[in-house]
């Protein structure tokens, strides 16, 4: 990246701070001289898995998303806790989203969700060896379990029909892994 090029921080203003995220709004300095605003969102790091079974099944969720007020069909994902790593993290979300464990958790690296406001980061994982091993789940998610061939799923993705960004983007990446292992 040129050095030239960095937008610098002149203030900020915090506007709202909530339990998963915070918003702000930045006044910054151009690489030109000329100040702009900038609004920001602050969203904790999150994980997300592809987790497939040995029959080469992806076990996804189906749920309502109120912001987009639409039902998606998804790869489980959530939150890091603080403190906890990426990893602990990622096996926490199967077991509360779809009741396994897994004996291997494959990285597949990560990704900025939308950089140009937020920045939330995710980490990917392939999760393979699944097993029963169920925890509580939130209280608030309201999620069913859908099994589908790997196969299927990445026709899906490349058609269009599934609209969520990082069962896309995981997707993808699981898909060269497992042609490459």
């Amino acid at each position: 990246m040129d050095s030239n090029k960095i937008e610098k921080q002149i203030s900020t203003t915090p506007i709202y701070s909530g339990k998963l995220l915070s918003i702000r709004k930045d006044i910054i300095e151009l690489p030109n001289g000329a100040n702009t605003t900038r609004e920001c969102v602050s969203h904790t790091p999150v994980v997300c898995m592809l987790p497939i079974d040995e029959n080469g099944y992806v076990h996804m969720v189906k749920q309502y998303r109120y912001a987009v007020e639409t039902l998606l069909l998804e790869i489980p994902a959530g939150g890091i806790e603080m403190g906890e790593q990426p990893e602990k993290a990622a096996v926490r979300e199967l077991q509360e989203e779809i009741g396994m464990t897994c004996s291997d958790l494959i990285p597949l690296g990560g990704f900025w969700l939308t950089p140009g406001w937020c920045d939330e980061y995710m980490y990917s994982f392939l999760a393979k060896g699944l097993s029963e091993a169920k925890l509580k789940a939130d209280d608030d998610e309201n999620i069913s379990v859908v099994k589908i061939p790997f196969n299927e799923l990445v026709r899906e993705v490349k058609s269009g029909l599934i609209q969520d960004v990082k069962t896309i983007a995981t997707v993808l990446l699981a898909e060269n892994y497992l042609i490459v292992s």
